[in-house]
């Protein structure tokens, strides 16, 4: 696997994983969210500073972009469409 799509695989799986949005990881490594998007589509050469940014703002080691995944390991599955958390529903009196 290539280094752009090794980071890619490996950001989302991480962000997927701790139920991060797209949205929110961007914010929080203060870069555009399509940039994000670009990041884990491998439309987009992230420089090692941002990678560091990506990293500390998910809470693991920048080496953590570089794993290997297991043989016959799928790209992870997306988070909920929207941008609103889901809400319980309150019946009015």
């Amino acid at each position: 696997m290539k280094a752009r799509a090794l980071v890619a695989w490996n950001v989302r799986r991480i962000r997927v994983d701790l139920g991060i949005p797209q949205e929110q990881l961007a914010y929080d490594a203060d870069i555009d969210r399509s940039y994000m998007g670009a990041v884990e589509r491998q439309d987009a050469n992230p420089t090692i500073d941002l990678l560091d940014r990506i990293a500390k703002s998910l809470g693991v080691h920048l080496s953590e972009f570089f794993l290997q995944p297991p043989k016959g390991a799928t790209s992870h599955k997306t988070l909920r469409k929207g941008r609103k958390p889901i809400r319980p529903h309150h019946k009015k009196k």
